[in-house]
């Protein structure tokens, strides 16, 4: 046996440490630490955060072949309460991955516009309303505040940089009135929602879930509502694209998670919304508002034109305030991914990305005695530890409240849909106009209510009142 040189030594080295050779690691395995920033306590943002990381929905789909066969995928999750600090965190190399809402989305496009290492992509939306509704301008419910121009020259708080400020921002240019018509001053929802409860200030701008969690939990009262801003309002998640050109796999099985984490909710909303309330404290019954059968918000991952024409929307409201310059928010977008994952699945892109379908309430109505026709008109009561009742109309909805209390039960909630949009409600926040045969039509707005009642020769009511006025249903 002839043994080239250095070969001896070298087993002797090996023996001698009591090193078998049969021991020795083929690679060393790498690690990749992935940084995704989420908002849990943003309802719009739950399947494409909350639900993944609880469900570990991205886990499912990640790669374990080729450049990854040797390498650990470590998912950083961080939660924050608003955008802003999304984007810093994505600026810094810390998250590859963020969710956000619309303006927030828009600046952080902007934000990476000039930075040498990365730009971000959007690739995804969360959900949205095309209407606008979702956020909004609350008072504590015990003031003389009523409108928006009941604030003229008051404390208003809302989280700088977010959603919820984009649209004080617009409500202000659309009236025509300055930014000194109030004093805007910066909260978070928590420290904002906390101030307005104890009457520090006069009133507490924000994005979903606060418009509807707060007056749920009784001491707010809505006075104005993003629906009035006529722009639509959406979630969506942006990535880093030095991170997604060098790990396309990954970014796959993101968007692969979120259509998992919507088929999820889809499936069970009742379910969803108590696991979604358990994992971050806000109340089942206004995560089912937004997120359950005919919801606030569509579910939906597609990049729809509608979404992309009201970012650009925002970008003029901030350039008018000269927050940002140039920004074209077409070449920002990249729906190649999302394509990529529905193709993977057989499903149709385009025939997704043209729909603005929600999923909607359906069932026979108990009460009435008939099916659910119209979902729009319809209306649906949580039986306090029962099950969701659906009901084909807005007096058959109170109508089975009063017949279910007579009976001894309580309830959690019911809700409605507002007459001239088909925005979900909490029945007791909705204005009503009754006519004299006892229809039965809620409105979000008070003015639409009154406009409607002066159209019929109704009444506007209160929910207080409508309730008295539902006996039979109808």
């Amino acid at each position: 046996m002839v043994l080239r040189r250095g070969s001896v030594s070298a087993f002797a080295l090996l023996a001698a440490t009591g090193i078998a050779l049969n021991s020795v690691p083929a690679r060393a395995e790498t690690v990749l630490n992935v940084g995704i920033g989420t908002q849990d306590t943003t309802t719009n943002t739950a399947t494409v955060g909350v639900v993944i990381r609880q469900l570990k929905l991205i886990e499912k789909h990640l790669p374990k072949t080729g450049k990854y066969a040797d390498m650990k995928i470590n998912l950083d999750w961080q939660n924050f309460t608003s955008g802003p600090p999304v984007t810093n965190g994505m600026m810094a190399g810390k998250l590859q991955f963020g969710a956000m809402g619309d303006y927030p989305l828009v600046v952080n496009g902007y934000t990476f516009k000039n930075n040498p290492e990365s730009q971000s992509e959007l690739i995804s939306v969360a959900a949205y309303n095309l209407h606008g509704s979702g956020n909004g301008i609350m008072v504590n419910k015990e003031t003389d505040n009523f409108s928006f121009d009941d604030l003229k020259g008051k404390v208003v708080s809302v989280p700088f940089g977010s959603a919820a400020h984009g649209m004080v921002l617009k409500a202000l240019q659309d009236k025509g009135y300055p930014q000194t018509f109030f004093r805007l001053v910066n909260q978070s929802p928590e420290v904002g929602s906390t101030n307005l409860q104890e009457k520090k200030i006069d009133a507490h701008a924000d994005f979903v879930p606060f418009a509807e969690l707060l007056p749920f939990r009784g001491f707010a009262r809505k006075v104005f509502d993003g629906v009035e801003t006529s722009l639509p309002t959406w979630h969506g998640v942006v990535v880093r694209t030095d991170f997604a050109k060098q790990y396309p796999e990954i970014v796959d099985a993101y968007l692969q998670a979120v259509l998992d984490a919507q088929a999820w909710v889809k499936a069970d909303p009742k379910r969803a919304a108590e696991q979604i309330a358990a994992w971050t404290g806000t109340d089942k019954e206004v995560v089912y508002i937004f997120l359950g059968p005919g919801g606030i918000m569509t579910i939906d991952p597609t990049i729809k034109p509608q979404l992309v024409d009201a970012a650009k929307e925002d970008v003029k409201v901030l350039q008018k305030l000269d927050r940002v310059k140039e920004f074209d928010v077409s070449t920002w977008v990249n729906d190649k991914p999302i394509r990529k994952a529905f193709a993977a699945r057989g499903l149709d892109y385009d025939k997704q990305v043209a729909s603005t379908a929600n999923y909607e309430v359906s069932g026979e109505d108990s009460f009435c005695e008939k099916p659910i026709s119209n979902p729009r008109k319809a209306g649906e009561i949580w039986v306090k530890g029962g099950d969701i009742q659906p009901y084909s109309s807005a007096a058959c909805t109170l109508g089975a409240v009063n017949d279910l209390k007579a009976k001894g039960k309580e309830i959690n909630v019911a809700y409605v849909f507002d007459t001239a949009r088909g925005i979900k409600l909490f029945a007791k926040e909705a204005f009503y106009t009754v006519g004299g045969k006892g229809e039965i039509a809620p409105f979000l707005l008070k003015r639409d209510a009154e406009a409607a009642a002066e159209k019929s020769g109704g009444k506007v009511m209160p929910y207080d009142e409508a309730i008295k006025a539902a006996v039979t249903g109808g």
